[in-house]
Order: structure tokens, then C-alpha cells, then sequence
């Protein structure tokens, strides 16, 4: 085989529109110029698929509605209540007549007499006058030992074998008096009487509040026991 490529081709000379150079700057212009285009138009293209969007339809609850039949009770009434039976109680009494006067003369036109108002009652409590607790109490003159003493058992109290103490409450005022002894617990028998009746006659020292004497509330147990 001869080779042809080394060997001058003589057509191009003779015609010269059949050389390719000559446009090789308007062939490479217009490829520039297309794949420009193409560039711009596949930057343009949304490749980009449709999302689709899914609608989720929830299923509603059928709620069933029955219809409650209503029952009916029957109610007896109760029976009607028994009625007394009337009982004849024999009337020996004797009604006698009474003659009624009404002749008596009103005076329409005077003043009635309306009854006084009754008292009010005072809601207010009056204070109380004297201490419970004091910076010097009083003291019993003699002691206990004197007053019991003075004490003779009731002969209930005796016979009736009652012992125990009996406690008395009262006031000690300015003068170491003894006020108002009333048994605030007691055994019965004669022996609350004469435990009054002891402490009545007992003598105090005053008790001392601030440098004064003052009235004290105060309270002793009498003591009654039965002694072979």
C-alpha cells in the first residue's frame, strides 16, 4: 500500500474553499455559541421530580347510638292508715251553767294599757375582780393541821362509813376573809355542809400583787376519814 500523507494535495490549491482553515474561527465561534445555549438552557431545565403529595384520609369512628327503652316500675301505694276507733269515756260530771256579762262599757276611744317591756337581758359578762395567780399567794393561817381540827364528822358521814376530801373553792379578798366557798367536788353524806362550814371561819394572809393586797381565788380539801 502506498502512503498518502506525505504527498502534497494539489485539489486545495486548485480550489482554495475546499481548505477547511480558512473557517476554522467561525466553526469554533458557533460551537462556543451553542454550547452557550445548551448551558443556558440546561441551567433552566427543573430536573427536579413532581412530590407528589399524599392526602391521609383518617377513618371517622361511627359511634352507634342505641336507644334505652325506659322501663316502668310499678308502685303500689301504701295502704291508707287505720282510722281510731272512737271510745266512749263515760262523763259523770255535771256542767253547770254560766252566765257570761257582757254588758260591761268599753271605752274604744281610750288609752290602753300596754304591759312594761320586759327586762333586757345584759349580753356582757361582768369582768372578773380577782387574780388566779398572783406574785404572793395567800397563806392559810395555822395551816392545814388547825383546820382540820376544827372539822366534827357528821354522824351520816359516820354511820354511813363515808370518807374522802372535799374540795372548796372561794375568794381570799384584801383582808384575808374568806368569800363565796362553794364544794367544787364532794363525797355526800354532811361532810360537804361542814367543809363550808370550816373554811368559812379560816383566816389568810392576803395575797400580794405589785406591792398590794389583792382578792385571790382559792381552793383547800377538807379531809374526812374515820379513825378506829
Amino acid at each position: 500500500m502506498k502512503d498518502n500523507r506525505l504527498k502534497p494535495n494539489y485539489e486545495i490549491r486548485r480550489k482554495p474553499e475546499a481548505n477547511l482553515r480558512n473557517y476554522y474561527t467561525i466553526l469554533l465561534e458557533t460551537g462556543l455559541i451553542l454550547a452557550l445555549i445548551i448551558l443556558i438552557v440546561l441551567a433552566r431545565v427543573d430536573f427536579r421530580t413532581a412530590e407528589t403529595e399524599i392526602i391521609l384520609v383518617s377513618e371517622q369512628e361511627v359511634v352507634e347510638m342505641e336507644e334505652i327503652v325506659q322501663t316502668q316500675q310499678d308502685r303500689t301505694p301504701p295502704p291508707p292508715p287505720r282510722q281510731p276507733v272512737p271510745v266512749a269515756v263515760p262523763n259523770h260530771e255535771i256542767i253547770e251553767d254560766v252566765d257570761i256579762m257582757i254588758d260591761a262599757e268599753m271605752d274604744l276611744g281610750g288609752f290602753l294599757d300596754m304591759p312594761p317591756p320586759p327586762p333586757q337581758e345584759e349580753s356582757e359578762e361582768p369582768e372578773e375582780d380577782f387574780f388566779i395567780l398572783v406574785e404572793q399567794m395567800p397563806e392559810l393561817i395555822g395551816g392545814l393541821e388547825a383546820l382540820q381540827r376544827q372539822v366534827r364528822y357528821p354522824e351520816r358521814a359516820l354511820r354511813a362509813q363515808i370518807q374522802g376530801r372535799v374540795y372548796v373553792q372561794f375568794i381570799v379578798n384584801e383582808r384575808g376573809e374568806v368569800e363565796n366557798p362553794r364544794v367544787v367536788r364532794g363525797i355526800g353524806g354532811g361532810a360537804d355542809e361542814e367543809a363550808l362550814r370550816v373554811v368559812s371561819q379560816a383566816k389568810f394572809v392576803p395575797g400580794m400583787q405589785r406591792g398590794r393586797p389583792v382578792r385571790v381565788q382559792y381552793s383547800l380539801p377538807v379531809i374526812f376519814m374515820i379513825r378506829n
